[in-house]
């Protein structure tokens, strides 16, 4: 039976080939190798269609010779790979020639359809509309919302702003100097859990040192429109060189426990799994910088002691689930193997060791999914979408979306919404790389975009 519909299908290929072959009217994509080239080992980081090469600054230059020299040799310290053992030098410049035509051509390409922000959106049973609620921030990599709703906005070039109720943009001063370069800038932002009391707020940033940097966390009191008393309450070890997987999302517990992602900075052979380094972590610490006694390693020798658990690769969602005191994460895989977790104290979840990825240039580094000792996920992304940003649904304001867990996606410029049993919905579509979704005090879903600097919220249709 197998060998009969075997037979049948190739029978049919071939009919389709002979078919293809006699449409003299079809033209010759002349780019068709370097696309699939370019589908393999660079949408992963660049974006499906070329976008992020196409509109992007060109640190080390743009002419073809340029752009062979990078593709070839990568840079490692921004966490571009080499490819120069991977693919050979012809295909090489096929594939530069195929980014620079994109470059001096962009409206030659047929890109993703445009997003409308002005349609009427219907997921899941929830009809909803878009409202702008700025387009003014480069990029809107956190945000909180204060007691009356209205909102603080961190843009990773290192500018924190308070947008008012009635939509007005204040600068607000005093914030640390940060790096922004790579992915590194000013990042997340959280309100003290006694805020309306003491006014304190808690941003994690990219601290440059002597020619290096690090993911850092300080707490101010926000008094008007200016921070005072700022301290620095968290500082992970070591300094680096390299410009990328720097964590950063902050988040509470019930018991007032502040929580801090790290990401592995790019040393994935030396950070993850060793407890000698903040590097690759989940921490946990109190509001004052000090740690919890009862954290899983204060008892170890050479531990780190905010260390909550470990193996991590870049996580750039945390969300805390206060009805079931849960923590969820969630974190970018290399090609492959994202991951949403459930984050448990003291536990390892394996990265390198274990991976549903490989390399960006194809090669592999792990043959293994899952290993004794070691926390399996509870959902893995093949192909990676490069989650960002994430919330819970935890309001009446969209119906039977109650508990359903809110991701964004860099990469295929979505939001994704999924389930309690780990199905999921994908909405916003070409919407733009997705930096955060958060939900505001009344419970209205809001999610910001890179491209445009934008920020959305979801009104739906009965209200």
């Amino acid at each position: 039976m197998k060998y009969i519909t075997s037979l049948i299908l190739l029978t049919v290929f071939t009919i389709c080939c002979e078919n293809a072959m006699e449409a003299s009217h079809v033209e010759v994509d002349e780019f068709a190798e370097a696309k699939t080239l370019y589908a393999s080992n660079c949408a992963s980081c660049h974006g499906q269609k070329v976008e992020m090469f196409v509109d992007r600054k060109w640190k080390h230059g743009n002419a073809i010779d340029s752009i062979i020299s990078s593709i070839k040799t990568g840079y490692e310290d921004l966490g571009m790979p080499s490819f120069d053992s991977i693919i050979p030098d012809e295909q090489i410049g096929k594939l530069a020639a195929f980014i620079k035509n994109g470059i001096d051509n962009r409206d030659s390409y047929s890109f993703d359809n445009k997003f409308n922000p002005d349609s009427l959106f219907e997921v899941d049973g929830v009809k909803f509309k878009l409202e702008l609620i700025t387009d003014e921030i480069e990029v809107p990599w956190g945000y909180v919302f204060l007691p009356d709703n209205s909102m603080l906005i961190t843009n990773t070039n290192g500018t924190l702003f308070h947008r008012t109720a009635d939509g007005t943009l204040n600068e607000i001063s005093g914030v640390p100097k940060v790096q922004n370069e790579g992915q590194g800038g000013l990042l997340d932002i959280e309100l003290d859990p006694d805020f309306e009391q003491n006014s304190l707020i808690y941003l994690s940033f990219t601290k440059p040192k002597d020619g290096k940097n690090t993911t850092a966390v300080i707490r101010a009191q926000l008094d008007g429109q200016s921070l005072k008393e700022v301290t620095e309450i968290f500082e992970a070890l070591p300094y680096l060189s390299t410009k990328h997987h720097y964590g950063g999302r902050l988040e509470f517990d019930n018991d007032n426990h502040l929580f801090i992602s790290v990401g592995d900075r790019g040393k994935r052979d030396d950070n993850p799994q060793s407890l000698e380094n903040h590097c690759g972590k989940i921490h946990r610490i109190n509001t004052d910088g000090s740690i919890p006694e009862d954290n899983p390693f204060v008892d170890k020798e050479n531990a780190i002691a905010s260390i909550y658990s470990y193996g991590h690769r870049n996580p750039q969602g945390l969300k805390f689930d206060a009805k079931t005191n849960t923590l969820w994460e969630h974190e970018h895989g290399p090609r492959g193997g994202d991951e949403l977790n459930i984050i448990k104290k003291g536990e390892n979840y394996g990265w390198p060791v274990v991976s549903f990825g490989i390399n960006y240039n194809g090669t592999t580094f792990t043959n293994k999914t899952e290993m004794e000792g070691m926390t399996n996920s509870e959902k893995y992304w093949v192909p990676s979408i490069a989650p960002c940003g994430m919330d819970m649904i935890q309001s009446d304001k969209y119906p039977g979306w109650e508990n359903q867990i809110l991701v964004g996606s860099l990469r295929f410029k979505y939001v994704t919404k999924v389930a309690e049993d780990m199905s999921e919905t994908q909405m916003l579509k070409n919407i733009g790389r997705v930096r955060n979704v958060r939900l505001d005090n009344e419970g209205y879903i809001y999610v910001s975009t890179e491209a445009d600097g934008a920020i959305y919220k979801l009104i739906p249709e009965n209200n």
